[in-house]
Formats: structure tokens, sequence, C-alpha cells
């Protein structure tokens, strides 16, 4: 344990410090203080020595200099233990520091606000306050150092219980605090400078990411994998979604749930989805969001028991009674929005989740948004494979027919329909559909054909004269063969394979109408 004698205060936030100044003096604690943070002590009569009258040297520029001098850095970095350090101080006049209290400038907060201009943001860089701080945590041996108020009762009641002293446990727990904030700091600094350049790289040679852990979980994938929700780390602190109702999610609610999302991002009109182990079983649109919702759950009633029900529009009561006159069963239901009524409503199954999320999650990413995948030793990066919700006119203009049969304008739609739907289902992946539902999906199939004798096999008599979206193109001609069996009526791929000439030619001869978009969609 270390007595302490001597603690530097220096804090941008004010809450608290004169309460903790006053228990600081009641164990005879000296205290030294700088500029407005002296103001306020001096002004509640606590007794505190200037840093200048200890450096002999005023505070200049503004303030931007005070604290960086060996006067003060000597006193906080002395090995206590090393008697070359210690005569160096009494030759130098060094003064020993036992406790830093530092907050540094708000720069996270000023550059948050709208307008904020670059010269502004540089003034609340803090260029003392982490110098200090990271200097205590270093010698955390001999000094502890605080950088958050929220510790003032720690220290408190750590010098109460110990008799003026401080315990090595507790000053490398401030410690380790101390680098993690000052870390933060200076990631929001970077990625705020990194933001004011003319041209970014869209794969920086560095990428520092930083997240706040929100909770942990009940478990992860499985009951013996421990979990927990990370957000990004912002001022703001935004939650990532808003639970109205229902027990804790789990790992894998929470996949599921933002793969509900992922997929009535797709579209611009209602639509309404189930999802069950991060695959859609049921997705289906129609300008009345209740009979969407019968389309979705009616696409694969089977799977769809458990599921998890994902709309881009407000849940009304007749929304919310057709899900609970549907499903007996249902894990989570996810909107924009709910109503009281639906609420109420919803409200009477005790277990199932309701979740708001914010609208802003419905707009379509910049080009520059990026995807990330971990692996052992290292990530994957690559740029969002961005939702086709207001891409419909460029589609329809690029998309190439290839067969003989050629499709008309309602076919077009429903293909361009189907392709939104393949998109978001896990590669191999066929989707076929049927005014504007899916009635059958096949999903991470090791073989094309194999994904659409699934994709048949589930829409059954229903998908004669249904329409069949591809993810990437067809290697053989012998998707055309099960397609052709089961009554397809019209095929949307991207193309590009080396038998494409074999796949139409197989089209033709089936009557099949196909068209190419020219754009794959692999979900791996």
């Amino acid at each position: 344990m270390r007595i302490v004698k001597r603690a530097l205060l220096s804090v941008y936030d004010k809450v608290g410090i004169v309460d903790f100044a006053r228990e600081l003096m009641a164990y005879g604690i000296e205290i030294v203080s700088t500029g407005g943070t002296l103001a306020t002590l001096q002004k509640n009569g606590i007794r505190a020595t200037a840093v200048d009258t200890l450096t002999g040297f005023p505070e200049i520029m503004n303030g931007r200099v005070k604290t960086l001098h060996p006067k003060i850095h000597g006193g906080i970095l002395a090995v206590r233990d090393d008697k070359t350090h210690m005569a160096q101080m009494t030759d130098n006049g060094i003064l020993p520091i036992d406790l830093v209290v530092i907050t540094l400038y708000p720069f996270e907060e000023t550059v948050a606000a709208r307008g904020v201009t670059l010269e502004k943001a540089i003034e609340k860089i803090d260029i003392g306050g982490p110098t200090m701080l990271r200097a205590a945590a270093k010698n955390w041996r001999y000094v502890t150092a605080v950088c958050d108020r929220q510790d003032y009762a720690l220290i408190s009641k750590t010098l109460e219980e110990c008799n003026g002293r401080i315990p090595d446990e507790v000053r490398l727990q401030c410690a380790q605090k101390v680098f993690a904030r000052t870390s933060a700091y200076d990631y929001a600094i970077q990625n705020y400078l990194q933001g004011q350049l003319p041209q970014q790289e869209l794969f920086p040679k560095q990428i520092h990411m930083l997240f706040e852990r929100e909770h942990e979980l009940r478990y992860g994938e499985n009951p013996h994998q421990k979990a927990a929700l990370y957000r990004v780390a912002d001022v703001k602190k935004k939650p990532l979604f808003t639970q109205c109702h229902g027990k804790e999610l789990s790992y894998n609610n929470i996949v599921d749930l933002y793969a509900a999302i992922d997929i009535v991002r797709e579209f611009g009109t209602p639509v309404a989805c189930v999802v069950k182990h991060n695959n859609p079983c049921g997705i289906a649109e129609h300008e009345n969001l209740a009979k969407a919702v019968v389309g979705a759950i009616d696409s694969d009633p089977l799977s769809a028991f458990g599921g998890i029900i994902g709309l881009n529009e407000v849940c009304s009561l007749e929304v919310a009674e057709t899900v609970l006159r549907k499903l007996k069963f249902f894990e989570i239901i996810v909107a924009p929005g709910f109503t009281k009524e639906a609420l109420v409503a919803l409200k009477v199954r005790k277990n199932v989740r309701i979740i708001k999320i914010d609208r802003t999650i419905f707009r379509v990413p910049r080009a520059t948004t990026l995807d990330l995948k971990k692996f052992p030793g290292g990530i994957l990066l690559q740029e969002t494979d961005r939702p086709l919700q207001n891409a419909t006119n460029n589609l329809e203009k690029t998309l190439r027919v290839v067969t003989k049969k050629k499709p008309g304008k309602k076919d077009i739609a429903e293909l361009l329909f189907a392709w939104r739907c393949v998109k978001v289902v896990k590669s191999n992946a066929i989707v076929i559909t049927k005014n504007r539902k899916t009635i059958g999906i096949g999903a991470g199939q090791m073989s094309r054909v194999g994904a659409m004798e699934i994709a048949c096999k589930q829409a059954g008599p229903k998908a004669c004269g249904a329409f069949v979206a591809s993810d990437a193109f067809f290697p053989m001609a012998d998707n055309i063969t099960v397609a052709a069996r089961s009554g397809i009526k019209a095929i949307i791929q991207p193309g590009g394979s080396i038998r494409d000439t074999e796949v139409i030619a197989a089209a033709d001869k089936k009557g099949i109408a196909m068209a190419f978009t020219g754009t794959r969609h692999f979900k791996h």
C-alpha cells in the first residue's frame, strides 16, 4: 500500500470535484491544482496550491502550457524505491505527487455537435491531461491515476478503509482504466481528423475500431459459450435497438434480428419476412402490411414456427392480430414502430420480444460503408452489398433477356422481387416466388442444383407458373431441367458462366424466359 500525501487535481468536468477535494483534505492530503479547477476549489474554501507555485513558471499560451514541466512530471514519474530518482528529486526541488485526478477536454462531445469547425475541434484536444494521466498510470506502483469522476467514490472509500493509503490492486485497476480512456480519446481524434482529409482511402493501412459493451448475454450460439453485445462507441450512446417487451435476447436472437432487418430494408414498399437460423423462410410484399405478413408466414408455415418476424413499416393492431392468429409461437417481432394498440395485443404473449428499431437503418448506406468478417489472426473488409430498394429503374434498364421467350412487364416486376429476395439468402441460393411472395427457398447448399431441388420441392405444385432467382450463375443446364420439371415460368440470374450458351439453349428448349442481371449476390 502507498500513503497519499499530495494530489494533483485538474478536471474539465467539475461535477463532484469539490466534495472529493474536501474528503482528500480530511486525510491531510495536500492539493495542487490548475486554472479553472483551482478557482473552483478556492471559491469553495478548499486550500489548494497553484501548479505555477510548484514549477516557478506561469501558465502560458492560453493554458496550452501549464503542467508540461519537470517539477510536475518528475513528481509523478519518480520511482520511489530508486535512490537515484529520489536524490535527483531532492537536488531539483521536485515534490512527489501520489494521486493524479484528471478529466479530459470533451473532444468527443465537441465534434459530435453540428457545425463544429476544425479550429474549435483542435482546441478541445487535451495535451497536458493525457500526458499526466499516462505518466501516473505508467508509475502505478507508486501513483494513483483517476480519469473518471465515477471513481471518486472508490478512492474515498479506499482511503477510509486503508487509513489514507491505496493498495496495489486499486492503483493497477485505475491505471488500466486510464490507458483505456486515453486510447479511446486518441481514437476519437484520429477518426475525426481522418474525416477532414479531402480524399480518404477506402481501405486504410491501419484500422482502429472502438466498441463499448452494452451488456453480457445469457450465452452464445450454444449454452457452453459465453457472449456479450457491444455497440460502436458513440458519445451519444445511442442504443442499437429498443426492447419494448419480453425476456432477454440471446446471441442467436440478435443475429437473426439483424438478418430480418437486412431483408426488409431491401424493399421500399411494405414487406414482411420470417427468419429462422439467419435465413428467410418467407418474404412477402403487399400494399397492405397485414397481407404481407400472411404471405410471409404461408411461404413456409412449418419453418415459420418459432421464427422472427421482420417488418419495414409500423406495426398496427391489424398486423399484430394477424401475426398472433397465424403463428402460435414466434420469438421476436421487429419493426420501426408499433401503435399503442399493437403493443397491448402483442404483450399478451409473455415471452415474445418486441423490438423497435430506428428508421435510419433503412437508409441506403454510402458506397464507402464496409462489412467486416473476423478470422483467427485477422479480418476481411469489403464494401457493403447495398440494398436494392432504390435500384429498380436501373435494374430494369440493365436487365438482359437472353431467351427467345420474353417476360412481360408483370413478369419483370416479379423477377425483380425474386432478385431482391435471393440477395439476402445464404449461398448457394435459389428462391422461387409467385404473386410477390416466396414459395420455395433453397439456402446454403454446396451445389446449386441441390438448392434448386430443395426450393422446387418446397414449392410443390405452386411452382407451376412461378419465378426463380439464383444468386449466382448456373454452372450447368441441369438447373433448367429441374426448374422445367416443376413448371417454372421465368428465371433471373447473373449470367457469366462458361456454359451460358448451354443454359440458354436448355431454357429455350423448355420454353422458360430468362434474364441476366450481370451482377452476382453471394452471401457467405
